[in-house]
């Protein structure tokens, strides 16, 4: 793995190249002076799309008779994550 060693004002100059860098597998120590204040890699984990999960689950249960169940952490992640949610304000966006 290639490793980029870059002062904060030149990963500021070309983030997006940067993130380019990383996306092609290297990883980018972002610093200030002698000390990094980053570390930018890419995930070890897939991602994918809601639609994409979906898809899966729908395929598993076609493949297995029945309905796609989620494991508890995930379900109890998702219930804490919908209890803490706010209310959207669309007059922060102007």
């Amino acid at each position: 793995m290639e490793v980029i060693r870059i002062s904060e004002a030149d990963a500021a100059r070309d983030f997006p190249g940067l993130l380019e860098r990383v996306r092609d597998g290297a990883e980018v120590i972002i610093e200030s002076g002698t000390d990094a204040v980053a570390v930018l890699q890419s995930s070890p984990f897939p991602r994918r799309s809601i639609s994409e999960s979906i898809t899966l689950a729908e395929a598993y249960s076609a493949l297995h008779g029945g309905p796609a169940l989620m494991d508890e952490s995930f379900a109890a992640d998702m219930e804490a994550i919908i209890r803490g949610r706010s209310r959207r304000d669309p007059s922060l966006w102007d």
